[in-house]
């Protein structure tokens, strides 16, 4: 089992441009991906033929990038939002 002082379960301050796709911070990282997801799946922002790229929407776009990204690269431009 994790330790709960672990970087995951850390809160951490929130960029405004994250704050609009994921709420008010402060939250951990992991708080953060969940609500990235929930943005994604509710959104339906994954790519139809490859679910593994994200299709961004200007909400998510000002975080990560307007381009398509893949979802293992997302996650290091979602971190820069983050101190």
């Amino acid at each position: 089992m994790a330790a709960k002082n672990n970087a995951l379960n850390k809160p951490v301050n929130l960029s405004p441009e994250l704050e609009s796709v994921v709420g008010k911070g402060p939250m951990t990282r992991a708080q953060v991906t969940s609500k990235v997801w929930e943005h994604i799946k509710a959104n339906n922002l994954q790519d139809s033929k490859d679910k593994r790229m994200i299709n961004p929407d200007d909400k998510l776009g000002a975080v990560i990038g307007g381009d398509q990204i893949s979802m293992f690269k997302m996650t290091a431009a979602v971190s820069k939002h983050l101190s």
